[in-house]
C-alpha cells in the first residue's frame, strides 16, 4: 500500500540505524524501514515508528497530504523523507496523547517538552 509520493523500498536502512546515522547532524534525508508502533486513532495523521528497543519517533506527513490506516500498528513500513532533532512542546504532546486515546488524567501529567527525533515523510509504503 502506497501513500504520498511514489517511493521504492530500494536502499532503505533499518530504522534502528537512524540514531547512528543522525549523530552529530541536525537533520538528514533518509529512507528507512521498520515497524509502526502506533497510529493516530482520530484520522491517521501521524504514526510512531520504533527506532530502538525503547525509543520511537513521531512521523508526520509532508504538507498533511496523506494519512495512514488507523489499524496499521505492528506492520512493516518504508518511509522516505527528513529525519531531524526536534523539541515537541507540551501542548503538541498533549494533543498527540488525546489523539492516541489517553485519559484526561494521563494528558494532564504531560508538563515538560520532549526532545526527540521526528520525521517528515513524503512517501510511505506499508508492506502486506
Amino acid at each position: 500500500m502506497f501513500f504520498g509520493d511514489s517511493i521504492t523500498t530500494e536502499g532503505a536502512v533499518a530504522a534502528d540505524q537512524l540514531l547512528t546515522q543522525l549523530a552529530g547532524k541536525d537533520s538528514m534525508q533518509v529512507k528507512l524501514t521498520g515497524t509502526i508502533a502506533e497510529v493516530c486513532q482520530k484520522k491517521g495523521c501521524w504514526m510512531n515508528m520504533n527506532i530502538s528497543a525503547n525509543q520511537s519517533m513521531k512521523v508526520r506527513f509532508k504538507d498533511y497530504a496523506f494519512f495512514m490506516p488507523k489499524d496499521a500498528a505492528g506492520k512493516t513500513v518504508f518511509i522516505e523523507g527528513w529525519a531531524y532533532n526536534d523539541t515537541i512542546p507540551v501542548n503538541e504532546l498533549q494533543h498527540y496523547a488525546e489523539d492516541a486515546g489517553k485519559t484526561k488524567e494521563e494528558i494532564a501529567k504531560i508538563t515538560e517538552p520532549e526532545i526527540s527525533i521526528s520525521f517528515e515523510a513524503n512517501g510511505v509504503i506499508i508492506k502486506k
